[in-house]
């Protein structure tokens, strides 16, 4: 693999020059996937760059598709160790996993769950120094299960992604999340899902190919930059510790 082939998403999302102060500051990206094709290698590049070693960004990660053990497990072998990044205050892990199947009067809800959510968020940046403030990203990695958390209130959802996108504009920060697309009907997207559509300033799809499934391929990326008013697709292969970024009929290596 060619060194440009592995810069293009960074290319698309304004990453391959500087990464301080973090080119995604004050924006919002939404990643879209399917349940035949994960976007979840996104995420975790995301999350990789955010805590480049040469930089002071900072990573709050809301997690409700998978624990800590499982993101360190995976950036470990992207040359990140969590661990580290946690013991110097770059990275804090909020585990949503309990709230994943709300039992009677459990679950997310407006006094009990997202208004304390928001302000441990809050709280945590507030706590950082003011310089470091445009630097952090705010990661939520699966918004469907948040939304069963919420006991299937997309209305919720929608005010918490509300509250986070304040915090764009407060702090200056960056909010970066994760659905899947294809496990609602076009006439049942809740109305968060066409809102996160409606506010993001970059969206990232990733879909199989128009032509089916490949041994050599697992999907496109399709990436719209709104403030570039540019779109840019090409395909990708995960791998172990990498994931290839190519042109159609380029070489994979």
């Amino acid at each position: 693999m060619n060194q440009r082939s592995s810069n293009l998403l960074d290319e698309a999302l304004g990453l391959d020059q500087v990464i301080e102060p973090w080119p995604l500051r004050g924006r919002v990206v939404a990643i879209e996937d399917q349940v035949d094709t994960s976007g979840s290698f996104v995420l975790h590049h995301l999350l990789k760059r955010s805590l480049s070693p040469n930089s002071s960004n900072v990573a709050i990660f809301i997690a409700f598709s998978q624990p800590f053990s499982h993101y360190d497990r995976i950036l470990r072998k992207l040359g990140c160790n969590l661990v580290s990044q946690r013991d110097n205050s770059r990275f804090f892990f909020f585990d949503m996993l309990k709230l994943q199947c709300p039992d009677g009067d459990e679950g997310i809800t407006p006094e009990g769950g997202l208004i304390a959510l928001y302000g441990k968020i809050h709280k945590t940046i507030s706590a950082l120094p003011e310089i470091s403030w445009k630097n952090v990203s705010i990661i939520i990695d699966d918004l469907s299960l948040m939304e069963v958390a919420a006991n299937g209130s997309s209305d919720y959802v929608l005010d918490f992604l509300q509250y986070c996108r304040t915090l764009t504009s407060e702090f200056d920060c960056s909010l970066i999340t994760l659905n899947h697309e294809d496990i609602y009907s076009n006439e049942d997207r809740p109305t968060f899902f066409i809102q996160m559509e409606y506010l993001a300033d970059i969206l990232i799809k990733a879909e199989p190919l128009a032509t089916g499934l490949a041994t050599d391929v697992h999907g496109q990326l399709t990436v719209s930059n709104k403030g570039w008013n540019k779109v840019s697709n090409f395909h990708f292969k995960v791998k172990e510790n990498v994931v290839e970024c190519f042109y159609p009929g380029r070489s994979r290596g």
